[in-house]
């Protein structure tokens, strides 16, 4: 006779599983989605920014920054909590706080350098999403002569400074990310691929919520195809620079 206990299906699935490590999800897909898509576009954007010949190309990543800010203000506003726009000016809310604490300190071990870390964290974030706006409200008035109106190039210079100051906070952004890495000695750009951390404990974003980056995803895509139909010769601009700034005209 066998004498193994077995184990009834509900109990063996509350069993731990040796071979894995827990984790908890901590930032759901779309927010996950929007900010590679984000980052790809600016990626694109900035690298197309000084060439007549990919100037539709530009555009378009551009106008698509845009409508990737309009979804992260509207699902940070009726969206889960934990991507909530509220989240980041709480933690941006502590930082008056967090500085009167840094004389007060006895020693360097005593001040709260985790809370400084996402101050700094949120406030990248933040300025991230502040100037899409100019940046791309400048570009399509650059893209449509408007400056010219005014005489000279202005325009053309604003939209010029505003993409130089969204490449700054990229830049500290990545640096703070690799920074904290390697102090933290864990990969802190794994969540924002995983959307998980290790660690016991409920999830943070209790639905991922797939089915709603997919639809990021392809109404990205379908803007970038539709654009590329619009033009007769698709995102890459061919002929002369007064030929090609006729047909801006035509359209």
């Amino acid at each position: 006779m066998n004498n193994t206990p077995s184990l009834h299906p509900a109990s063996a699935a509350a069993q731990p599983n040796p071979g894995k490590t827990p984790s908890r999800r901590v930032t759901d897909a779309p927010t996950r989605m929007f900010h590679w898509l984000f980052a790809l576009c600016f990626v694109g954007a900035y690298a197309t920014a000084d060439g007549e010949h990919w100037r539709l190309l530009h555009v378009t990543l551009g106008y698509t920054m845009a409508g990737l800010l309009g979804f992260r203000v509207l699902y940070g506003i009726f969206g889960p909590r934990t991507s909530g726009l509220g989240l980041l000016w709480r933690k941006l809310a502590g930082a008056p706080a967090w500085l009167r604490a840094l004389p007060q300190a006895a020693s360097v071990t005593q001040i709260n350098w985790r809370q400084g870390q996402n101050l700094l964290m949120a406030l990248a974030v933040v300025l991230l999403l502040a100037l899409v706006a100019p940046l791309t409200l400048s570009g399509y008035a650059t893209y449509n002569d408007w400056g010219s109106a005014l005489g000279g190039d202005w325009m053309e210079e604003v939209h010029e400074f505003f993409g130089n100051a969204l490449l700054v906070v990229v830049l500290a952004h990545v640096a703070l990310i690799a920074g904290l890495s390697v102090l933290r000695r864990k990969n802190q750009a794994l969540p924002m691929l995983t959307g998980r951390v290790e660690g016991n404990g409920p999830d943070l974003a209790p639905k991922n919520r797939a089915w709603l980056a997919a639809l990021l995803l392809i109404a990205a895509l379908a803007f970038g195809v539709w654009q590329w139909q619009q033009s007769p010769n698709g995102w890459i601009a061919s002929g002369t620079p007064g030929e090609r700034q006729q047909q801006r005209d035509d359209d």
